[in-house]
């Protein structure tokens, strides 16, 4: 577990962030329920309030219009308290929302680091939702260009070779609850 960024104090919501297959929606749920909070994951708001799969809405709207809404989501949610709140993969290139969750008070972001051969184990069956891992090209120029910015958040673990419930006691560790 590395410290990339002094961490607020107290906490008061836990965000994952990190590229596909790195845990955050298996992972969310465990530190919520060990620390008594809500989970909730930001592309289930997104599809509930479009009702549309994420995939749909960026096919008919494009991605510029998903990110906007993404981040009004985010936002949104991430004014709640005792809450651990799972990211898309792509929120963290929106630099308001980076920044947004970077610096709000009480707001830990938590990298969930996998390589890309992790990546794509844990979503192979997946490509219907997500046509990204059929075009390697673009899912390794994707990988390169988060990887750095996952790695601002205030703590990254290693998540490639750690079973969910390792990574939720090292995510509620991170936070000092």
């Amino acid at each position: 577990m590395s410290n990339s960024r002094i961490s607020p104090n107290p906490v008061r919501r836990i965000v994952l962030t990190g590229f596909m297959g790195s845990g955050k929606s298996t992972v969310g749920p465990l530190v919520a329920k060990r620390l008594g909070w809500r989970f909730v994951d930001a592309d289930d708001v997104i599809v509930a309030n479009t009702a549309m799969p994420i995939h749909a809405f960026f096919a008919r709207h494009g991605e510029a219009a998903f990110r906007k809404l993404e981040h009004e989501t985010i936002a949104r949610l991430a004014a709640g308290d005792r809450l651990v709140l799972a990211l898309g993969g792509g929120a963290i290139e929106t630099d308001a929302t980076r920044e947004l969750l970077l610096n709000r008070p009480g707001t830990l972001l938590v990298h969930l680091e996998v390589t890309l051969a992790t990546t794509l184990e844990r979503c192979r069956g997946t490509e219907k939702i997500r046509p990204v891992l059929a075009d390697q090209a673009n899912l390794i120029a994707r990988y390169e260009r988060r990887l750095p910015l996952y790695r601002l958040a205030h703590f990254s673990i290693p998540a490639d070779l750690v079973s969910p419930k390792k990574l939720a006691e090292s995510v509620v560790l991170a936070a000092g609850l």
